[in-house]
Parts: structure tokens; C-alpha cells; sequence
């Protein structure tokens, strides 16, 4: 018969699986990017700078905890995350781990001082004002990513393209640029670059993980989509 005291133990152990299978950096890093959309474990690998058989082996223990899941197309095998929890849940620990750990504190500190301005005013307020025109949000990451789920009224201007593209951004007003979330550098990079050809601009701290655990809407699909076809695409966080 089994005791208490068994079931207990139990229960404990099964949630300690989901702690052990994200006990790792590259396993983190793999959940941070799989929470920009789908993809192959061979883009995953090198985004990383590891091994595609390292980054399977990672990923096999995340499959393990369900937290991903994965789908064929013709040769590749293409990761998601299981559900949209899994993105909450990255962000919970992000932000658990930057209240806890002055180590942390002290390297995002180091990092906001040494690098990009980062925008101050509040989710809203950037909605408000990106919604009026009174601001030009560019979203940095590859086209892909921001097709799964870009911040409402963003344009997408990947960080590769951006140099040949700058031409496209109005000079009369802000640019706010965003990429994966804080420990994503790709919008460091845009603002050093835009800033050397006299726009005003800041970096978001926030990517879409952190918009959606905030409530706030997301829009997919591609730009040039109508209101009305935006508007039927809108996700919303539960």
C-alpha cells in the first residue's frame, strides 16, 4: 500500500523534473529562442554556438519534460514550445533570478550604462504613443521571428538589414528598438548603429515573451496586413 509519505515524495519528484531539464544555460537559451517561434535544431545550434548534436541532446530533455515539442518537415525536424506557459515560465525565472541575484543586478546594470539607452516609460505609454505615430517601434530580430508575434504597430527591420535600410526610418521622430528581451544584444547593436546616423533612439528592455506575460497584445503575421486583417490576428495573453 502506498503511504503519504510515497505520494509525496512523488509529487515532488515529478515537479523537479521541469527544474532539472532547464538546469542548464544552453538549455535556457534554447527556451528563449524557441519562445520566438518554431525552429530547426540546425538554426538553434548556431544561434547558440554549439554542436547540432550537443543542441539535440539539450533539447531531448526538454522534450523529456514536455516543456518542447517537435514537428517534421521533410528532413528537418522543427522545435516549438509546448505551450505558451513555457514562455511565462521563462520569464517568471528571468525575473526571479534578477530580483534574487545581485550578480545579475550588477551585469544588466553594467550593461545599461556601457551600451544602448533603454527606454524608460511604461508597456502603455509606448502603446499609446506607437499606436499615434508619435514613435517608430522597429522590431530587430530575423523576419521569421517577428511573423510568429511582433509588439502591435512594430516594423520589422532585422538587424542585417537594417544598415541598407535605414533610408526607410522618419528622423522627426523616436525609434524604439526591441529584440529577444534583456539578454538579447541585437537591439544594443541597432541603437549603436542608428544613433552614429543622428536618430533619436532607445532600446526595450522587453521582447514578446515579456509583452504577452505583461497582458498586453501581440500582433502576427506579416507587415502591409490591413487593420482589420491585424485585428483578426491579434493574440492576447490569457
Amino acid at each position: 500500500m502506498t503511504t503519504n509519505r510515497e505520494i509525496k515524495d512523488t509529487l515532488f519528484e515529478l515537479v523537479a523534473r521541469i527544474a532539472k531539464a532547464v538546469a542548464s544555460p544552453k538549455r535556457l537559451e534554447l527556451l528563449e529562442l524557441l519562445c520566438q517561434g518554431p525552429k530547426p535544431v540546425e538554426m538553434l545550434a548556431r544561434e547558440c554556438a554549439i554542436s547540432v548534436k550537443l543542441a539535440s541532446a539539450h533539447l531531448k530533455e526538454l522534450r523529456i519534460a514536455r516543456l518542447v515539442e517537435t514537428e517534421r518537415n521533410g528532413k528537418q525536424v522543427i522545435y516549438r514550445i509546448a505551450t505558451p506557459d513555457v514562455s511565462r515560465f521563462w520569464v517568471a525565472l528571468r525575473m526571479l533570478a534578477e530580483d534574487r541575484l545581485f550578480e545579475l543586478q550588477e551585469a544588466l546594470r553594467r550593461l545599461a550604462e556601457s551600451g544602448a539607452e533603454w527606454y524608460a516609460e511604461d508597456r502603455e505609454e509606448l502603446l499609446r504613443k506607437a499606436r499615434a505615430g508619435e514613435v517608430t517601434v522597429i522590431d530587430v530580430r530575423p523576419r521569421a521571428e517577428y511573423e510568429q508575434g511582433h509588439l502591435p504597430f512594430a516594423r520589422s527591420l532585422p538587424l542585417a538589414e537594417l544598415r541598407a535600410r535605414v533610408k526607410e526610418l522618419p528622423k522627426d521622430k523616436p525609434v524604439v528598438a526591441y529584440c529577444r528581451g534583456p539578454f538579447c544584444l541585437m537591439s544594443e547593436e541597432a541603437v549603436r548603429l542608428l544613433s552614429e546616423r543622428g536618430f533619436a533612439v532607445q532600446k526595450l528592455v522587453d521582447g514578446v515573451p515579456e509583452w504577452l506575460a505583461a497582458g498586453l497584445p501581440v500582433e502576427a503575421g506579416q507587415e502591409g496586413l490591413s487593420p482589420h486583417a491585424l485585428r483578426r490576428q491579434r493574440l492576447h495573453a490569457p
